[in-house]
């Protein structure tokens, strides 16, 4: 029960899962707050839907508590929690704890000290898996289509999934035999080989999408999200061709 005359202050998941003070409602929504700190520092849009994830469920692990009441050992719990009640991977633990930092350091303005004895996920040594031809080929025997010509980029170009799933018509090089990954992980660009034998289906495609984009087109669609607010300097951009 409270104190007479104090009003309770309760935190609250609103309708866009942020955490809020009741008694404040004008405040900047916390995960509001720590996805504009995600996006400043240019990190991908998957990182940032898992480091929400993770901050939703540190809050939901305390009791909705706000994460500016908590400090060390409650991380401390809820990692140890992950790792004994949960039992998931080092590296999941590992992509817990960053999300934490980060939302304790850019957003909250506050540097977290030492986290004391965290029983940490085991990390099992495994040998990798490496499938023969044989087995490859069986896989793609079963796929046709834009599934097919997806996995063999993935595996004749070296692409990671979200990879291939973003390459624009204008990072495919005919002429050189070559792919350009923009922003790939860590945020670096690289060149990639595009395999001879995936010109010709990768062209067809090619073809069949523009003829499906200029129907678009007519029906007043048509447009990508662009890169680095790069409609704004060119308005007409994600209607290019090139951007699909």
């Amino acid at each position: 029960m409270s104190e007479p005359g104090k009003v309770k202050k309760i935190y609250t998941l609103n309708e866009s899962n942020s955490v809020r003070a009741a008694d404040n409602p004008e405040k900047t929504k916390l995960l509001d707050q720590f996805r504009e700190a995600l996006r400043t520092r240019h990190y991908s849009r998957r990182t940032e839907q898992t480091y929400c994830q993770w901050v939703k469920r540190f809050i939901y692990f305390h009791k909705m508590r706000h994460p500016a009441k908590m400090g060390e050992s409650e991380i401390n719990a809820f990692l140890t929690h992950l790792a004994v009640k949960e039992k998931i991977s080092s590296s999941t633990q590992t992509q817990a704890l960053s999300a934490l930092l980060f939302l304790y350091r850019h957003t909250l303005d506050r540097e977290i000290g030492d986290l004391g004895e965290i029983i940490r996920a085991r990390k099992p040594k495994r040998v990798p898996v490496v499938m023969t031809r044989e087995e490859v080929k069986a896989v793609f025997s079963h796929l046709t289509g834009d599934k097919w010509l997806m996995a063999s980029l993935i595996y004749g170009a070296g692409l990671r999934l979200m990879e291939c799933l973003r390459l624009w018509v204008q990072d495919v090089d005919f002429g050189r035999n070559e792919i350009t990954v923009r922003d790939g992980k860590g945020f670096q660009d690289r060149v990639t080989m595009l395999p001879e034998s995936l010109k010709k289906p990768l062209r067809d495609h090619l073809r069949k999408v523009k003829a499906i984009h200029q129907k678009d087109l007519s029906a007043g669609w048509g447009r990508v999200q662009m890169p680095y607010a790069l409609d704004r300097k060119h308005p007409q951009a994600p209607l290019d061709w090139c951007w699909q």
